[in-house]
């Protein structure tokens, strides 16, 4: 059985839009953080980019389809595993990041997103498992970035892509 990383450790995730840092909740999500850990620190998402944008909702990223000559539709990527839900009391306000899922409760891989405004309506329905540092103002600026329709007809998909360049973990200061 492996050694669990400290839980003294942040994300940082750069942007074309900026940096933003990450403190993870491991008491209330453990594999759900060490997950993400381990995709960041092989390089999972390194070049993807946030894929959905609803401003006063949520910017969400982490899929692999949205590498430079990545095929798929963004959106529907993964690591080619799932993560068991790890469903928890805290409240999905601005700066919290959740685990994106589809329908099924236990159907999340590397996606991810970090909440721009108010979503308590999917408090105890997603995983909650870290909350914004630094960065606010970056997390505002990509939460601008004008939108389009995508393939299901919401108004979500940037018009300018919003690169995710490396998500690096790194120790707590």
């Amino acid at each position: 059985m492996s050694t669990p990383a400290p839980a003294n450790e942040n994300a940082i995730i750069k942007t074309s839009y900026g940096e933003m840092t990450l403190a993870f909740w491991p008491d209330v999500a453990p594999k759900t953080v060490e997950n993400f850990k381990k995709l960041a620190r092989a390089g999972f998402y390194d070049g993807t980019a946030f894929h959905r944008i609803i401003s006063g909702f949520m910017i969400q990223g982490g899929c692999p389809n949205t590498k430079a000559g990545g095929s798929g539709m963004p959106g529907t990527g993964d690591p080619g595993y799932k993560v068991k839900a790890e469903f928890n009391a805290k409240a999905h306000v601005r700066g919290v990041i959740s685990m994106a899922r589809s329908a099924s409760p236990d159907s999340a891989g590397s996606q991810f997103f970090l909440c721009h405004g108010d979503a308590r309506f999917l408090d105890k329905q997603y995983t909650a498992f870290g909350q914004l540092i630094a960065g606010d103002d970056v997390l505002e600026r990509i939460a601008s970035v004008p939108t389009k329709s995508g393939g299901g007809g919401e108004k979500s998909t940037p018009i300018d892509r919003v690169e995710v360049t490396t998500v690096t973990i790194v120790p707590a200061k």
